[in-house]
């Protein structure tokens, strides 16, 4: 069973339509866990930010919701191996999860494409494109899930999450963090990191390089995630 080794876990992926990113390492490291008793996470695929999450806070409850049975497949597989097997994956779609109690944190690396051409992989049109969750009905899952303190915390490419704050923003969610990510110093702005508060909060607004000019791992890139790659 090929897989993406980790220090403390590995991810196998082979059924799952998406793999692991640096995308999704770095945004497993960015969400703020403090002070979260009880996560939500949307979209799960492989499990891997559930498993990141769940190496940061052990005590976290999380409850990882996927749409595509192979992906859950993935998840089980994953959870079962690593120290974790307390975290729970649910096969079925967001928009019609039940839970009996509300969510302090709720994360996702959701599907941003909403016009591109499709390919013959409907897996990973699912995972990929917003027919199966748009971000209003990510928004409204969140809403949904969370209480008057809860946490929402995405990432998005650049141009989707520009949009994807304006929506959240017309909900009445308040930006609360909020990092640029670029991949090279030389290049633009390629994904946001967002954190959204049901309440009125001062935002933080961060810029994180993922490589330097020499091609090399940025310095804050491997603060961010040193306690994850085995390399670092």
């Amino acid at each position: 069973m090929a897989g993406f080794a980790f220090k403390q876990f590995t991810v196998a992926q082979s059924r799952s339509a998406m793999k692991v990113s640096t995308d999704g390492v770095l945004f497993g490291a960015w969400v703020s866990v403090a002070g979260a008793q009880r996560m939500l996470d949307i979209g799960a695929g492989t499990g891997l930010l559930s498993l990141m999450c769940k190496q940061r806070a052990p005590k976290l409850a999380i409850d990882a919701v996927e749409i595509d049975a192979q992906a859950c497949l993935d998840a089980k597989d994953n959870i079962y191996a690593s120290p974790w097997e307390d975290i729970c994956v649910h096969h079925t779609p967001i928009q019609t999860f039940v839970s009996d109690q509300s969510y302090d944190l709720v994360i996702s690396n959701p599907p941003y494409f909403n016009h591109s051409l499709k390919g013959p992989d409907a897996a990973r049109n699912t995972a990929r494109h917003t027919d199966s969750l748009s971000f209003v009905q990510l928004i409204e899952a969140f809403m949904r899930h969370s209480h008057a303190q809860g946490r929402l915390a995405v990432i998005l490419p650049a141009q989707e999450g520009l949009a994807f704050i304006t929506l959240a923003v017309q909900r009445g969610l308040y930006l609360a963090r909020r990092c640029n990510v670029s991949m090279t110093p030389d290049k633009p702005m390629s994904r946001l990191m967002l954190e959204f508060h049901r309440n009125q909060t001062t935002q933080e607004l961060h810029s994180l390089c993922v490589r330097n000019k020499m091609g090399e791992y940025s310095e804050a890139f491997i603060a961010l995630c040193r306690d994850f790659y085995l390399k670092m």
